[in-house]
């Protein structure tokens, strides 16, 4: 398609600040310090799930706990955050911990529900947490962030994509596309290449995540001057017959249905737009990325349906091809883009665990100010890009889209 180059290139103001972020590892992992703080450029180790495999037990131990959904209707984004951030911790331990210390992480199921995310927290806080990989969803993260700056923990959330997920403490950063940043790039995106000249939207009325990419697509198309010919909602009570959102957007001449969804719900709206002959392009988020894995869907009904995306398992790339081999032999499967976020997320706790100097004596409290500071002063390159941070916990790093082909997702 026409105009890829300059969508890659895309600065932080062009896309509202895209945040991702990205390292990737291996027994020959290295750190180089200079005056604007601390890089690394990273492999990945054919070892990866040794879980065997530890680091010297001279520096003690540091527990890194998750929260995601590892049962439930999101339990394909928990279990591949889950799987993503033990490879990379295999690997940290086999070449020998993070600062000599071992590393231990442990996941816990909140079935993507706040209130239980919340239970799922103190639990391991019982169990001696130290900093929080988590949580995978963004509702949950809502309410964890409240628990995590009440006691100045450390948080790192790979794919809790609301604006609201880091708070205000100062103490969460995240890994993955912020919900405004997703829909201005989308527009962005759209626009620049042309795709569609009248847009439908179907989104989720009730969901945070879906609502606020949504809402900034909407902004963000207005100002380039696209033409939306229809917006229908549904909410988490109506999401299994979208009959009346598709024959709302083929009535109005949609040619490109926008989705800011679940991969799900994208799954029933595939399905149900070939069965009333509706075949428009078909856009959607980082949400979407599953799509592939729904239990019998027909996965060549997503032929052509494109998302932005930090993570393409068809990359070229030597970190993302390793990564994709090791993930690939540990569970007999490909990696989507939530395994990457949390396999890059362990690896920039390690970047900046080390330029701050961590020992497992610390306090929580402690290990938090001092992550703080260290995240503001790391750049890393790995599976999902390259990518620094500022001190609100975004990070800044370039967009990338996919398109499926052939029951697979390739870079566009």
């Amino acid at each position: 398609m026409k105009n890829m180059k300059k969508f890659a290139g895309l600065s932080l103001a062009a896309v509202m600040a895209l945040s991702l972020a990205a390292c990737g590892g291996s027994g020959n992992n290295s750190s180089t310090g200079d005056s604007n703080g601390s890089s690394a450029s990273t492999g990945t180790s054919s070892e990866s799930a040794s879980s065997g495999s530890t680091g010297s037990a001279e520096g003690g131990t540091l527990k890194i706990g998750g929260i995601g959904p590892l049962t439930g209707d999101n339990a394909a984004y928990g279990l591949a955050v889950q799987r993503g951030a033990q490879i990379a911790v295999d690997e940290i331990n086999a070449a020998g911990g993070i600062n000599g210390m071992t590393v231990e992480f442990n996941m816990e199921d909140d079935v993507s529900d706040a209130e239980t995310s919340v239970n799922a927290y103190n639990s391991l806080k019982d169990w001696g947490m130290q900093m929080l990989l988590g949580t995978v969803t963004s509702a949950p993260c809502i309410a964890v962030v409240a628990e995590t700056a009440d006691d100045n923990m450390f948080q790192l959330t790979p794919s809790g994509t609301a604006v609201e997920c880091l708070g205000d403490a100062g103490n969460a950063f995240r890994v993955c596309f912020s919900d405004p940043s997703q829909g201005t790039a989308s527009a962005d995106y759209i626009s620049e290449n042309s795709l569609g000249e009248n847009i439908g939207i179907i989104y989720n009325s009730s969901d945070p995540y879906s609502t606020g990419i949504y809402e900034n697509f909407d902004s963000e198309a207005g100002s380039l001057g696209l033409n939306i010919v229809a917006a229908e909602a549904f909410t988490d009570d109506s999401k299994s017959d979208f009959s009346v959102q598709l024959q709302k957007c083929q009535d109005a001449g949609a040619d490109l249905l926008f989705l800011p969804i679940y991969y799900q719900e994208a799954s029933l709206i595939l399905q149900q737009a070939s069965n009333m002959g509706f075949a428009p392009t078909f856009f959607g988020v980082d949400g979407m990325d599953g799509v592939l894995t729904v239990e019998n869907f027909d996965t060549s009904l997503a032929e052509g349906v494109m998302l932005l995306t930090p993570f393409a398992a068809n990359s070229e790339d030597e970190n993302v091809q390793a990564f994709v081999t090791a993930y690939e032999d540990a569970y007999g499967e490909t990696p989507i883009q939530f395994a990457a976020d949390a396999y890059d997320g362990v690896y920039a706790i390690k970047l900046a665990a080390e330029q701050a100097g961590i020992t497992s004596d610390m306090s929580v409290s402690d290990i938090c100010d001092a992550m703080k500071t260290a995240m503001t002063e790391i750049e890393l390159t790995g599976v999902t890009g390259t990518i620094r941070w500022t001190a609100d916990g975004e990070p800044d790093k370039e967009p990338m889209a996919v398109i499926i082909e052939n029951g697979e997702y390739m870079p566009m």
